[in-house]
């Protein structure tokens, strides 16, 4: 590294270290992908506004306290040793630590002076937050001053005093009925303060100053330092485990009764009202409970739209999947779609701006920034030792001070917190060991976080006399198949209670099973002895059905029984059905077989389908599914960390690029792209007779522009065949679309591979 100081912040970049370069880039990776061309191409990448905004939004409040001492300061530079002494309420090493995270990030530039780009001054409007100088506002403040602040009545002196506090924009109230002017106003008459809109005022940097007095940069921006709660590291982890047990039931069944009759899709988006209040009933959950399981469900991408030709809510084949996964890995999956959601169910029901309730799954809770609330939320939590951890209140004033550029986005936190609480990540604000897996490796740790917490599934049930079935846990996929054809859930929890009724008996014959099925099925699958009473219920409702028969015609109904039919034919329920009699043993409807047989079930009857052989028609049930992801549900992009090669790799082409744009050409020849010179071929010839290394201009096929050197090894047909010294790896090179071509001498060879 020079002695002498760098001049620009591209001097100061190029004097930077490998380590240093691979830190920068690592701390900001959207400024590596594509990996820049050389040190100039990265220091304009580092100046993009957006890339800027976001490095300053991961600062905490200590570190940009740092910054804004340097933005302050009216000379060009500060010198690093002269800032604790300006921050004296910091601790030197918190100081010591801001300049490091700020160089690093190239937030700030220089060794012993520290500089702040040009960018980064104008992203930071209100440095300490205080106003611009007076100056820029164009306001031309008194030469005594601090006498004219001196004078001020209370009133108006409090208004300058609250502006010079944190935020030195305010807004201008109206004038009140009576025509007195408000203490802003006057303020704004008086010179002291400065319009910028017709509502806005902004207060003067130097009058924020003199307000200040001794603390010119504000109170000290101490990281807070909680109560912290604590719990035993063991039952945190069996609690969440509960939770996550009973997450994974409820999702389950609302799948299920899904599958069994799929919820309408909203022309607005979203599920309505009436389908929700049905799920509600079917799972046995209140109605803002079956809004957050079809939140989650939709998030683990198990729920989704139909297709484009069929407007439903059902379960996504990854369901199939998902059921036939272990119970750790099934929670895993809805704890890793909530981590990485971009919606957020708390805000269902709640008004938008027309005044509209927002319905479960609609587009209106989609806001991109969740994902990073709920990471920096469990981020800190996780700081904090097992078993350990804030209040929901203190939490948020934590990740205030870590992300104070944020604190806007940190009102979902509570609600957050409540989510993180019924998945079984979090119990009473501590973070569980699963949690902490989810957070460091995704669906896999938080897997293994739950292995031995979970029970088994079992593949029995316990028969009752009052025909219910106890299953004393989680069941294996095909019983619980089985179950929900045969029986109905009457509750659920730790143990799942099923009901067998007339109902679910005839659903079970309506799909084709027989009597001798069901009374195999119950005897298998109980480990208590079949009681009597589920016996004859089988029996009685298998009597009964398929008495009468239903076919197409555009349909007819016909029975032995001729007195059934009569029976049928007066009967006022079965009026929709359009029936009339066609034979003694025969009526006829214009309806469609599935339309009859509905009406005649809801009037209390038993018919069974007929197909056109007489034999009872039995319908498998058909699992719908729906096809894909809707637009707009998917996590926003964010830059993707380098990995130790990559950020190795691009920091080697930047020198290389870096050291082609300074290295002394021996001979030189530059020619268009798409248009072969003599000279180029003559040039690339000899360096593959004598061995020697190349300077290469060269545009890829995304057209971007790189420069490399070559070690040259063939050149046949167009193409260059190589040694990449940079990437360290043999490559082809399109002789169309190399722009410049120069040889490189030792001396510039152990240069630029130094």
């Amino acid at each position: 590294m020079s002695s002498e100081a760098p001049a620009t912040f591209a001097a100061w970049l190029r004097s930077r270290s490998d380590e240093q370069l691979s830190a920068l880039l690592a701390a900001r990776p959207d400024v590596g992908r594509p990996a820049p061309s050389d040190v100039v191409a990265l220091a304009s990448r580092l100046a993009v506004p957006v890339s800027v905004d976001r490095a300053l939004d991961e600062l905490d409040a200590a570190t940009l306290q740092v910054l804004d001492v340097v933005l302050l300061t009216r000379t060009d530079g500060l010198p690093a040793e002269e800032i604790p002494a300006r921050l004296t309420e910091l601790p030197e090493d918190v100081v010591d630590a801001g300049i490091r995270t700020l160089t690093a990030r190239a937030l700030l530039w220089g060794d012993d002076v520290l500089h702040a780009p040009d960018p980064v001054r104008r992203a930071v409007r209100h440095p300490a937050g205080l106003g611009r100088p007076a100056v820029e506002l164009r306001l031309s403040l008194p030469s005594d001053l601090r006498a004219v602040l001196a004078e001020l009545p209370p009133e108006e002196r409090a208004v300058l005093e609250r502006l010079a506090a944190d935020r030195p924009v305010g807004h201008l109230p109206d004038t009140p009925a009576d025509g007195a002017a408000s203490p802003a106003r006057r303020l704004l008459q008086r010179g002291l303060l400065a319009r910028i809109d017709a509502l806005n005022v902004e207060l003067p940097r130097e009058i924020g100053l003199l307000l200040r007095g001794d603390r010119p940069y504000g109170p000290p921006r101490l990281r807070p330092d909680p109560g912290v709660t604590g719990r035993d590291p063991a039952t945190v982890d069996r609690q969440a485990a509960g939770a996550a047990l009973d997450i994974v039931g409820r999702v389950g069944e609302l799948l299920t009764a899904l599958e069994d009759e799929p919820a309408g899709l909203l022309r607005s988006g979203g599920i309505g009202v009436r389908d929700q209040k049905r799920l509600a009933r079917s799972v046995h959950v209140t109605e803002p409970g079956v809004g957050w399981l079809l939140e989650l469900a939709f998030a683990a991408g198990l729920l989704d739209v139909g297709g484009p030709h069929r407007d439903e809510w059902l379960p996504t084949r990854a369901y199939d999947i998902w059921r036939e996964q272990e119970l750790p890995d099934r929670w895993a999956v809805l704890a890793a779609g909530w981590l990485d959601s971009v919606r957020l169910p708390s805000l269902v029901g709640q008004r938008d701006v027309a005044g509209k309730a927002v319905n479960a799954l609609s587009p209106d809770l989609v806001r991109h920034t969740a994902p990073a609330i709920r990471r920096s939320a469990l981020t800190t939590l996780a700081e904090y030792p097992r078993g350990a951890g804030p209040s929901p209140d203190d939490l948020v004033s934590v990740l205030r001070w870590r992300t104070p550029r944020r604190a806007d986005r940190l009102a979902p936190v509570p609600d957050v917190l409540t989510e993180a609480g019924r998945l079984g990540v979090t119990v009473g604000g501590v973070l569980s060991t699963a949690g902490r897996g989810l957070l460091a490796t995704g669906e896999d740790g938080a897997a293994d976080g739950m292995r031995g917490l979970l029970p088994d599934p079992v593949d029995h049930v316990l028969a009752q006399p009052d025909l219910s079935l106890v299953a004393p846990g989680p069941l294996v996929a095909d019983l619980a198949d089985t179950l929900a054809v045969v029986a109905d859930v009457e509750s659920s929890g730790g143990a799942t209670v099923y009901r067998v009724s007339e109902a679910s008996v005839r659903r079970a014959l309506d799909t084709g099973w027989s009597a001798a099925d069901l009374h195999d099925f119950f005897a298998r699958a109980s480990r208590t002895p079949v009681p009597q009473a589920l016996d004859y219920l089988v029996d009685d409702v298998a009597r009964q059905h398929g008495r009468l028969r239903v076919g197409a015609i555009e349909c007819y109904v016909r029975s032995d029984d001729h007195g059934l039919l009569s029976s049928v034919l007066g009967d006022r329920r079965s009026e929709a059905a359009e029936l009339r009699r066609l034979a003694p043993g025969v009526l006829i409807s214009p309806l469609p077989a599935d339309e009859v047989l509905r009406v005649l079930r809801d009037a209390g009857y038993a018919p069974a389908g007929e197909s056109p052989g007489g034999a009872v028609l039995t319908r498998p049930p058909v699992r719908p599914r729906a096809m894909g992801r809707r637009t707009g549900s998917e996590p926003s992009p964010v830059p993707r960390r380098l990995s130790p090669d990559q950020l190795a790799a691009t920091v080697r082409e930047i020198r290389a690029g870096d050291a082609a744009l300074s290295a002394r050409r021996t001979e030189a020849v530059r020619q268009v792209p798409g248009v072969t010179t003599a000279g180029t071929l003559e040039l690339l010839s000899r360096a593959v007779r004598e061995g020697t290394p190349v300077w290469l201009g060269y545009v890829d096929n995304q057209g971007s522009g790189s420069q490399r050197m070559v070690r040259p090894v063939s050149l046949v047909g167009g193409f260059l065949q190589g040694y990449d010294e940079r990437r360290g790896e043999n490559r082809t090179f399109a002789v169309h679309r190399i722009t410049s071509v120069a040889l490189v001498d030792e001396d510039e060879e152990r240069a630029a591979l130094s």
